[in-house]
């Protein structure tokens, strides 16, 4: 892996990197595996993978908490440091009404702010699910999607809230949601649903940005609490 082009070096290793938090399961709690035990999985040496890290880190992909390791998305917002204990106040449909009353918003705003690199983030991530070939690769890339719409706000709060809430729906229990088939079928409801959101967006229709969102969340939530609702009974 060493190279006497560090610049092509370090490419490579953020390549690796991003493409083994998409493939990867992670804990509920999003923490990444150490850095010794992740430089040996990826081959690289851990001066190598800290420098991707700070990549990451500095696009807001990932958090470090000293003493703790270092964790998939944003840094919560402190308020909220212990998302554990959040999420066993919490449950899956309070999870979704949360979503429901902040993502549509984030959609309207970002209809509002986004920029031509941000609806081209949006619509790799539309590609990239599609293209998935298990459910876990697949809602990695769906979770992708949806922070870039809330990064396309440029408001630092409303990401901030938005990565509090996202720790605390990966640490909630749902219940094993996913059986077979082992990806998402062509026709599986996110992706129309997914691409109106980002067309809206592009479109700059802001009241229709947000009502999409909200739909594909009423749908997502129906489905979610439906399977919820079985496994607990």
């Amino acid at each position: 892996m060493l190279s006497t082009n560090g610049s092509a070096t370090d490419s490579g290793v953020l390549t690796q990197l991003r493409a083994f938090l998409a493939q990867t399961r992670l804990p509920d709690d999003g923490r990444l595996p150490p850095e010794r035990e992740l430089a040996g999985t990826l081959g690289v040496s851990r001066a190598e993978l800290r420098k991707a890290l700070d990549v990451l880190e500095a696009e807001g992909e990932l958090w470090r908490h000293v003493g703790k390791g270092t964790f998939i998305g944003g840094r919560p917002l402190d308020t909220f440091a212990d998302i554990g204990a959040l999420a066993r106040r919490s449950n899956p449909a309070e999870v979704m009404r949360a979503r429901l009353a902040i993502e549509p918003e984030l959609a309207r705003s970002a209809a509002f702010m986004a920029s031509p690199d941000d609806i081209s983030e949006m619509r790799f991530c539309l590609a990239r699910s599609r293209q998935a070939e298990t459910w876990r690769q697949y809602e990695g890339w769906d979770a992708r999607l949806h922070r870039t719409i809330a990064e396309a706000t440029h408001n630092s709060l409303l990401v901030g809230l938005f990565d509090t809430l996202n720790a605390v729906r990966r640490a909630v229990t749902w219940g094993r949601l996913r059986a077979n088939p082992v990806r998402p079928a062509p026709d599986h409801h996110s992706f129309a649903e997914h691409e109106r959101i980002v067309s809206l967006i592009e479109e700059r229709d802001m009241a229709g940005a947000a009502e999409a969102m909200r739909g594909h969340l009423s749908t997502v939530e129906r489905k979610l609490l439906a399977h919820h609702d079985r496994v607990a009974g």
